[in-house]
This record gives structure tokens, C-alpha cells and sequence, in this order.
């Protein structure tokens, strides 16, 4: 597999299979969001475009970054998420990276948006393409805990024996954890770090794919690859 890995900026054309990657905190977020029984996240171009969507859709339930906001249900915490019911709702999310790198791919074959939660399923969507384009969403393409997260996806679609150890110590140290653990940035439960370092909580990949002028964001079970599927897996189309 050929792996590229990109800042936002740096998109210039839609690619054929990307993955966005967002660890701290969007994505991480949306994986405890469907956890927590959504049925899908609608991906917001702006504040402006949430709240619209939330004036127009009563029951929809609307998050974005930093500090809680008037017409916001949520912030974008898993750890304030992991307590909230959200069975069958629809979630609005708007954040400062993640979102913007999900909608800046919209038009590639086949979108997934990943952190260290959902790495596994993630990589075993991507088993068997042949170049795949990593959108390291924060600090346009500097930030070593989304860096880390695409490396770690990008080597466990093709090997199975990678020690994940260093990719999240990697994290563990990177400006944006450092950052939420001493409470610089708003919208933040103490457990957020610890929350968004936890590999394969979850057994679902993220795909995000336009349902008419929406970028909507859903959870794809993908079943453990066993010894009799593996080569057929990698050897052929992405198992999915």
C-alpha cells in the first residue's frame, strides 16, 4: 500500500481513499458518539451551518469545540459524551480540524475518519488498497498525535505484528494532549487524554460519504480478519 500523508493545505485534488485522522479530539468523539447509540453525524461546514441544522431538526443534537455554547447540546469531549444517551439521534458536529479535513476529501471514493479508538476496523477497511491518503488534520499536518495514528493504521493494513506502544507515546506527548491535560484549551474532562489514547475500544470503522448536501458520517462493523480470510483480504479488495 502506498501511503501518503498530507496536511490539510496540502490537498490539492480529491484522492481515490482517504483517511482523516483526528485523535484529539473529533473523532474520538464520534466513535463514543455512535458508542453511545447515534445513528449518524452530520459533518458541518461552520458554527452557522450547526445551528441551522439544529433549528431545522429540533431533535438533532448539535457539538462543537471549546466551551458550551447557546443553541449547543455538547462540546467536544469524550469524556462529558461517554455519560449522554444518544440512541438513534442524529449529531451535528462542527470542530477546528477533523470536520474540516473530512469535508476538504468529500469527493474521494471512499472516506474513513479515524483515531487510535477505532484503528483496527480502520485498517482492516483499508487491507488490499492500493494508495491511500492520510489527512493529518491538526496543526496543519504537524500534529504528532494525528501523525502517529495515521502511521500506526498505515502499518497495522499491512503487517500484523505492529507494536502500537510508541505511536501512542508519541501521542501521549504531543502539544494537544499536553495542552488538554493543563487545561489551555475549553470544553475538557480530565479524562479526555487518557480517553483518546485507548487503541481499538471500539470494533466499528467510521465512513463518511454525501447524502445529498450533506457529508454524514456513519459506523461500518468489520468483522476480525481470521487466518483462512487474511490473504484473500489483503490480496484482494478492501474487506468492508
Amino acid at each position: 500500500m502506498d501511503a501518503r500523508f498530507v496536511g490539510i493545505p496540502e490537498l490539492v485534488e480529491a484522492p481515490s481513499v482517504a483517511v482523516v485522522v483526528d485523535v484529539m479530539r473529533a473523532f474520538t468523539v464520534a466513535a463514543w458518539a455512535f458508542a453511545q447509540g447515534a445513528e449518524k453525524i452530520v459533518l458541518a461546514g461552520s458554527l452557522d451551518e450547526a445551528l441551522a441544522l439544529k433549528e431545522q431538526h429540533p431533535d438533532w443534537v448539535a457539538l462543537k469545540d471549546g466551551p458550551a455554547a447557546p443553541g449547543f447540546d455538547l462540546v467536544n469531549s469524550p469524556g462529558l459524551l461517554r455519560s449522554v444517551d444518544l440512541g438513534g439521534r442524529t449529531v451535528v458536529q462542527k470542530t477546528t480540524a477533523g470536520t474540516v479535513g473530512a469535508l476538504a476529501v468529500k469527493d474521494a471514493s471512499l472516506v474513513l475518519c479515524a483515531s487510535f479508538v477505532v484503528a483496527e476496523a480502520t485498517a482492516r477497511v483499508l487491507r488490499g488498497s492500493d494508495t491511500v491518503t492520510f489527512v493529518v488534520t491538526g496543526e496543519d499536518g504537524q500534529a504528532d498525535e494525528d501523525l502517529a495514528c495515521a502511521q500506526y493504521i498505515a502499518r497495522r493494513a499491512t503487517e500484523d505484528g505492529t507494536d502500537v506502544a510508541g505511536f501512542v507515546r508519541r501521542a501521549a506527548e504531543s502539544r494537544a494532549a499536553t495542552e488538554l491535560a493543563e487545561g489551555v484549551r475549553e470544553g475538557v474532562h480530565p479524562d479526555d487524554v487518557a480517553l483518546c489514547l485507548e487503541v481499538d475500544r471500539f470494533p466499528f470503522a467510521m465512513v463518511a460519504a454525501s447524502d445529498g448536501p450533506l457529508m454524514v458520517l456513519r459506523p461500518r462493523t468489520v468483522p476480525p480478519v481470521t487466518e483462512e480470510s487474511a490473504p484473500a483480504t489483503r490480496a484482494g479488495r478492501p474487506a468492508c
